[in-house]
């Protein structure tokens, strides 16, 4: 029986990268062993098992075989005859079919640590082809391996293509998309994720929506990268570079969705584009499962962006609509991740990266004051009598902080 440390673990071991988790496949071995020495079973599948004190996975060396659609659509077999080279022969991309022994040594039948070298994410076989999964995951290492100049080698992404176009993708589950999506939202780079689907031709089946606003012309004004797509993915960048949480780079990813729907006599200019957005993004979410609270803020985050930028020429009356909205009173968080993507819409345009961009603070801070400031209500003031008291109050209390608005 030999044991070999495999995949991720090895990968960023060579970039120097930190190691969340390790994977480990033995080979020479029945169940039954592992069991005896006191292995924890888990895989329904095939045989993963944990180990007695780490907790970590350990995976017989295995084989498989396409029988139907989707992921999940193989035939596993496990013996102790199989070799690790065979075992590795069944993964994604070179970079992540390389082993390591318990001494140490790199085992790497399939060129993955001259592809670390050159930067290049590269599939080790045709079998790549089998598994529709594997078109997120791709995009997914592009994302977080782009700050070290990885790039999808060109027979790889046309794999991934076929893959797209072959209907393939249609069987992913929308949960297992989520998954991918979500990660992908919390790499360095989460704008490059959507780049690469659409360059393969992905976006379209999976995110129609989002693949619509590209071509879909903007005022040059506003908007110097005129394009509606390359806006969003600008300002999905700009969520990237603020280290903003995925909750809020999904609601960048679908503030515009809108656009996408304006009437072509109407273009280059996007009135009520941002009531024209709810109905996509609720139609995205649903499709995809995407968690209420995600749903949630991007939908806020479509209809009222517009208020944001004009903050400081709005009503204080208008401002309270918005923060009650923005359910200010009981969840001020979301009025913090709500004005942070109003920040990338802002600065996700050609040449604005670098915008002054006040509004995000203080809507922050006058949130954080109604929040703080205690009413007290007359013992007069009675039933109904008592909201319109305390809208009143707080519209004067914005009225107040206008003052120190910046001009």
């Amino acid at each position: 029986m030999q044991i070999y440390l495999v995949g991720g673990a090895v990968r960023d071991h060579l970039l120097q990268r930190p190691i969340l988790e390790r994977d480990y496949v033995v080979v020479g071995a029945t169940p039954e062993q592992l069991i005896q020495q006191g292995f924890q079973t888990v895989g329904k599948d095939f045989p993963v098992f944990l180990h007695p004190d780490s907790k970590e996975e350990y995976a017989l060396a295995r084989t498989e075989r396409k029988n139907g659609h989707g992921y999940q659509g193989f035939d596993f077999f496990t013996s102790p005859e199989i070799t690790l080279e065979q075992d590795l022969y069944r993964r994604d991309l070179t970079i992540n079919a390389m082993a390591m022994d318990e001494q140490g040594h790199i085992i790497d039948p399939y060129g993955g640590q001259q592809d670390l070298e050159q930067r290049i994410l590269r599939h080790v076989s045709e079998a790549f082809i089998e598994d529709p999964l594997r078109v997120l995951r791709i995009a997914r290492f592009a994302a977080r391996y782009h700050r070290y100049g990885f790039q999808i080698a060109d027979e790889t992404l046309k794999l991934m293509t076929e893959i797209a176009k072959s209907g393939e993708l249609q069987h992913l589950s929308a949960e297992r998309i989520w998954k991918e999506t979500v990660r992908a939202l919390g790499e360095d780079r989460a704008d490059i994720y959507f780049e690469v689907l659409r360059d393969c031709k992905a976006l379209e089946v999976l995110f129609p929506e989002v693949d619509a606003l590209f071509g879909v012309p903007q005022r040059p004004e506003y908007h110097p990268e005129i394009d509606c797509g390359v806006h969003t993915l600008m300002s999905l960048q700009q969520a990237c570079l603020n280290h903003f949480d995925p909750i809020v780079r999904f609601a960048v990813l679908c503030h515009d969705l809108g656009k996408a729907l304006t009437p072509d006599d109407v273009l280059p200019r996007h009135i009520m584009h941002e009531q024209r957005g709810i109905e996509p993004v609720k139609a995205l979410c649903k499709r995809l499962k995407v968690p209420t609270e995600y749903q949630q803020l991007a939908v806020k985050v479509c209809e009222y962006h517009l208020l944001c930028h004009q903050l400081f020429s709005l009503k204080a009356s208008t401002i309270w609509k918005l923060l009650k909205n923005l359910d200010v009173l009981r969840k001020q968080q979301t009025v913090i991740w709500f004005s942070q993507a109003c920040l990338c819409d802002a600065r996700g345009r050609l040449n604005f990266e670098n915008k002054d961009y006040p509004q995000m603070l203080v809507l922050q801070q006058i949130a954080q004051q109604i929040h703080d400031t205690k009413i007290t209500i007359p013992t007069t003031i009675k039933g109904s009598e008592i909201g319109i008291y305390l809208t009143e109050q707080r519209v004067a209390l914005i009225n107040a902080l206008k003052h120190h608005f910046p001009h």
